[in-house]
């Protein structure tokens, strides 16, 4: 005699064995995942994603004496914005961390770690770059000049960056001495080992950089 739980209607229910139970599971956990696929695309099509653009911010900044108008998101860093935007790939993206060195350029005269600074923070400044040292002529910076004649590179990787923490050092009144110039620029790694080269070149063209800024602030 059959239980009567297993009984309907119409008579005794089929047996359910494993594999009917499997396929029914599967069939059943199928159907559910398409609906919720099409309720998803429903839902992104009625309710718009953020636009190309969305929370940019009107940026104007001098680079390398070129007034520009750019449009950034808040968290762009200057780095990412000078090579992917603007085109200028002389600073280098080493660590990302602010660590290396390699991405120092300047602002407001100043040296800074252009990975770590957020590019809508130039807003109304001065930006130069290992592009924008040269003479109105074409001639070599006398720190470019200078790195060159003392052979202070191997690979050039983090070359631009040492040359713009060099001048800055200069600038700063950190260059009066081998020690002062060797923990001032404590912060500028070079891998290939050229630090011999890099604190002669230094030591060389720091006279021919404090006339040009004398000059320059005359």
């Amino acid at each position: 005699m059959s239980h009567p739980s297993l009984q309907n209607a119409t008579g005794p229910l089929p047996a359910v064995n494993r594999r009917m139970f499997m396929m029914t599971t599967a069939a059943g956990a199928g159907a559910a995942a398409s609906a919720g696929a099409s309720a998803a695309a429903e839902a992104g099509s009625a309710a718009p994603g953020p636009g190309p653009g969305t929370g940019a911010r009107e940026t104007r900044v001098t680079i390398n004496g070129r007034p520009h108008e750019l449009k950034l998101e808040p968290r762009a860093s200057l780095l990412d914005v000078l090579r992917e935007q603007i085109g200028l790939t002389g600073a280098k993206k080493g660590c990302d961390h602010g660590q290396c060195g390699a991405c120092t350029v300047h602002v407001d005269g100043r040296r800074v770690a252009s990975c770590l600074t957020l590019a809508v923070k130039t807003d109304g400044c001065a930006v130069t770059t290992i592009e924008g040292i040269e003479s109105p002529e074409g001639l070599l910076h006398p720190m470019q000049q200078a790195f060159v004649d003392h052979d202070a590179l191997q690979c050039g990787y983090c070359t631009p960056g040492q040359i713009m923490a060099a001048i800055a050092c200069v600038r700063e009144g950190h260059a009066t001495s081998d020690a002062q110039i060797r923990e001032y620029m404590s912060g500028n790694i070079c891998r290939c080992g050229a630090y011999a080269g890099i604190l002669e070149a230094i030591r060389e063209a720091a006279p021919h950089v404090r006339r040009m800024e004398g000059s320059r602030h005359a």
